[in-house]
């Protein structure tokens, strides 16, 4: 009686789905613990042939279309750094290592689910508007980024220079949700920015100087180092290194910046993933001539991100400078990119990052030797002095009223150098 029931009620969901429309269809597909390649793959090719077969729209169903689109989502499936790039993304992930692209000049990510900004980089449409780090893209032209895969997003926010872009943007400081319409420009970023010794009214009866770091590229390293030639040859005794809204970039380059600072052969990061061959050590180069020991202060800020979390982990560890600011982003893993044989590649992450004494970077970021936040006018005043092109002067004042962590930094220097003057022996005059 019992399996009589049963058998009726089977039927009757089978009629009841046929009136609805719905067609069944059968295969011996895999179980659930089955989890060996060929079988699952046998799955996957059931699918897309009855999509390519049954679905209503014909167009949407080549099999390019529908392989690409599930590659998407797999990579998406996994973490919000790993992705599937079709031939004209690649060449464009390509082209930001090269420092030139099409956009509005702003580094993304997702965190806690939610499309947010790491920074926007200096004279592009984005800093100029007053867009500021941590804020979060609620809609690109009216679209809703909530359920937004990662690079879907960053196409939207590329394209032709000169096509407008409104972004609709949450900043979680103040709750105020506000539209900021934006063009799109060409992108050209230099990686060293700012170089220059601090007036006297600054740095009193030191020489300080002062370097800025967009982002690591691949001329990055290069550029740091003729800035500290050229600072050096101006009599610097101390630095200050503005690592502030840097998202990071190449980690070869991270590690050369660091060789700048380190002695040879330093270890700097380390990697640890899932294979042998995604655990290694990044040491700095044996070839690099190493610089005078000169005091460091290093600014970092919630913007600082990836290739500045290195940098700022490994000399924060080393004792080698003095880490002022905000505690940095938390973006510390690796991404592989493997071209594919059509010209579209894959990025996903293999491994962690982790410092010297092997702290995690990733989900937990770098925290300051001193910590100094700032208000969101503060970060604003900042922003305009670094797109304005300020006179000295103008740029001084801005540093003395709104730029607390520079004045920290500068503080913390000083003190270091008064107190390597008082404890220096001091050798008697010789006597004839």
């Amino acid at each position: 009686m019992k399996r009589r029931l049963l058998f009726s009620t089977f039927a009757c969901l089978i009629v009841f789905n046929v009136l609805l429309g719905v067609r069944f269809y059968t295969a011996h597909a895999a179980s659930g613990d089955d989890d060996s390649g060929y079988s699952q793959i046998s799955v996957f090719a059931k699918a897309v042939q009855l999509l390519r077969q049954d679905y209503v729209d014909g167009s949407k169903t080549s099999y390019h279309d529908l392989i690409y689109a599930a590659m998407k989502g797999m990579l998406a499936s996994l973490d919000p750094h790993s992705q599937f790039m079709d031939p004209n993304d690649f060449k464009e992930m390509q082209d930001d290592t090269r420092s030139r692209f099409n956009g509005l000049g702003i580094e993304v990510a997702v965190k806690g689910g939610l499309l947010t900004v790491i920074t926007p980089m200096e004279d592009t449409p984005a800093a100029k508007a007053g867009i500021l780090s941590g804020d979060q893209i609620l809609r690109i032209n009216g679209n809703s980024t909530e359920k937004m895969d990662l690079q879907d997003a960053v196409n939207f926010l590329r394209g032709t220079s000169g096509q407008k872009v409104t972004l609709t943007i949450l900043r979680p400081s103040t709750k105020e949700i506000k539209d900021f319409p934006l063009e799109r420009t060409e992108i050209k970023v230099q990686s060293v920015k700012g170089t220059k010794l601090l007036d006297a009214d600054l740095g009193g009866p030191f020489k300080i100087g002062y370097v800025r770091i967009i982002q690591f590229n691949e001329p990055t390293a290069e550029e740091l180092a003729k800035a500290l030639d050229d600072l050096q040859k101006q009599g610097m005794q101390a630095l200050v290194l503005d690592l502030r809204n840097n998202p990071g970039g190449l980690l070869n380059v991270a590690v050369d910046v660091c060789a700048q600072f380190l002695p040879p052969g330093t270890k700097v990061v380390s990697t640890q993933g899932r294979v042998a061959s995604q655990q290694h050590d990044y040491s700095t180069s044996t070839t690099i001539k190493e610089r005078p020991h000169f005091p460091l202060a290093i600014l970092v800020n919630e913007g600082s991100a990836s290739g500045s979390e290195i940098v700022a982990g490994a000399m924060k560890d080393l004792k080698r400078a003095v880490l002022v600011g905000e505690t940095t982003f938390g973006k510390g893993s690796v991404q592989n990119v493997v071209q594919l044989p059509d010209g579209s590649a894959l990025r996903f992450t293999t491994a962690k990052y982790y410092t010297p004494s092997k702290q995690v970077i990733h989900g937990n970021g770098v925290v300051p030797n001193v910590r100094v936040p700032m208000t969101a006018e503060q970060e604003r005043a900042l922003f305009t002095s670094r797109n304005d092109n300020l006179k000295p002067d103008e740029e001084k004042n801005v540093i003395k009223t709104k730029d607390p962590q520079m004045l920290r930094a500068i503080d913390a220097l000083k003190g270091v150098m008064i107190y390597a003057q008082e404890t220096t022996p001091k050798l008697d005059p010789v006597k004839k």
